[in-house]
């Protein structure tokens, strides 16, 4: 499709999410600006997939703890979207005559931006999550939205039955036109899930959202409301993409996808080509092995140093994994330190975390969920904190939950944290939540 046309199309991207099932991933950061893959944050898929598909208006719909996230995006230099035509926006909730207060709900975060909309003199609105690893040229979509006449036209992938009751659910005819869709269903009946994007002209986006946003007992989601309402009333297509997507809303598909970007090939070419995925780069000096040192089948970013044994893991950037340590099957986050002797396993460490000497993370067989958060926590994955320091010596299990900034006067004597445990900084946690005394 020709670039002109491509011109008349405005994205919209939901950056505003708490991320609730990442757990303490999201603590601290919107879950967009979650880091992926050693180099990238999540967003970076879809602001490539924008401008590798000749988009260059864009906005981000900014709202839980954005900071991380803006700093990432900056004004948008890495996806060539620092223009001063059109490029990037990014777009927090205001106060205003019209609109006034946080976002209600993904359709009330796009009604309270509809004044950007007009704006923009855009034909049609993509409107996009922010936080799914694909890769996806929206121009075969825009052509046949436009071609089926649609009033609207979501992105659609199939997923296995079993997962379905994380996803809007769709049921198409044969000439794709969207029969049924449920959001959420406890009980999945289709195997075609919403991808979370949504194409929709300008003037029936403006004329939709004004209804909703005047119904009353409206959650003012997109999935739970806007599209259940239109369907049968108007024209509602799916549009089936067939290529490698992932929705890494759980601490579960999220470790997982970083896992299958070890693989060779891997499911994405991140790097090359027309589609390459983009990301802010730091000024760091190469990656350095030691002369002791094993690396296999892993991902290492710039600036880290790795004197111990690396397998099977992502390791993003100045990461530093001292003499005698083992990773394995592990994410650890820019600047997190393994000590000498330390062993890391099926784990996740945030930035600037430390393991201390001698140290054990994801230790042992026991495979309790996390009294917690038992569901987001119970497939044996471990999760330490951004800046948590693990004392030397120390044992933590399964499904374990160090919560950024603890120290180890926030530790057990006996320097045992039991499976399905959670460290908290001795200031913030609740006497319920206190590790059991080994």
């Amino acid at each position: 499709m020709a670039a002109d046309v491509m011109d008349e199309v405005l994205a919209l991207i939901m950056a505003g999410g708490k991320g609730h099932r990442l757990s303490i991933l999201a603590e601290e950061r919107a879950k967009p600006a979650v880091p992926f893959a050693g180099k990238y944050r999540l967003i970076d898929f879809t602001l490539s997939n924008c401008v590798n598909s000749g988009i260059s208006k864009v906005g981000v719909l900014t709202q839980y703890r954005p900071r991380s996230l803006n700093d990432h995006i900056g004004l948008g230099a890495p996806w060539d979207l620092d223009r001063k035509r059109r490029g990037l926006s990014l777009l927090q909730p205001h106060t205003g005559r019209r609109f006034e207060g946080w976002y209600k709900g993904t359709a009330d975060a796009v009604y309270q931006n509809l004044p950007f909309v007009e704006e923009s003199r855009a034909q049609q609105v993509l409107i996009l999550a922010g936080d799914h690893v694909y890769k996806m040229r929206y121009n075969e979509m825009v052509a046949f939205h436009r071609a089926n006449k649609a009033d609207i036209t979501v992105g659609a992938i199939e997923v296995p039955l079993e997962v379905g009751s994380r996803f809007g659910l769709m049921v198409l005819d044969e000439n794709s036109e969207v029969v049924a869709f449920e959001e959420k269903p406890s009980r999945p009946r289709s195997r075609l899930a919403s991808m979370g994007i949504y194409l929709v002209s300008s003037q029936f986006l403006s004329e939709v959202l004004e209804e909703d946003a005047h119904k009353r007992g409206s959650t003012h989601d997109f999935g739970r409301d806007i599209l259940p309402s239109l369907v049968g009333r108007c024209r509602v297509f799916g549009h089936q993409f067939h290529g490698y997507w992932r929705d890494v809303g759980t601490v579960e598909s999220y470790w997982q996808a970083n896992m299958e970007f070890l693989e060779d090939p891997p499911p994405l070419d991140l790097a090359h080509g027309e589609q390459r995925i983009r990301t802010h780069h730091e000024e760091r000096p190469p990656a350095l092995t030691g002369p002791r040192s094993t690396v296999q089948q892993s991902l290492l970013c710039h600036g880290c140093i790795i004197r111990g044994s690396v397998r099977h893991s992502v390791l993003f950037h100045g990461v530093v994994i001292e003499e005698g340590a083992q990773v394995e099957d592990s994410i650890l986050f820019d600047d997190a330190v393994v000590k000498s002797g330390a062993a890391v396993h099926r784990s996740v460490l945030d930035k600037e975390s430390v393991v201390g000497e001698g140290a054990r993370v994801g230790y042992g067989d026991d495979n309790t969920p996390n009294l917690e958060e038992p569901e987001n926590l119970y497939s044996g994955i471990t999760l330490v904190g951004k800046r948590a320091m693990v004392p030397a010596g120390a044992r933590i299990g399964r499904n374990c939950k160090i919560m950024p900034g603890a120290t180890p006067a926030d530790f057990p004597l006996a320097m045992l944290v039991p499976s399905g445990s959670t460290v908290a900084r001795e200031s913030r946690r609740p006497a319920a939540a206190r590790v059991p005394v080994a």
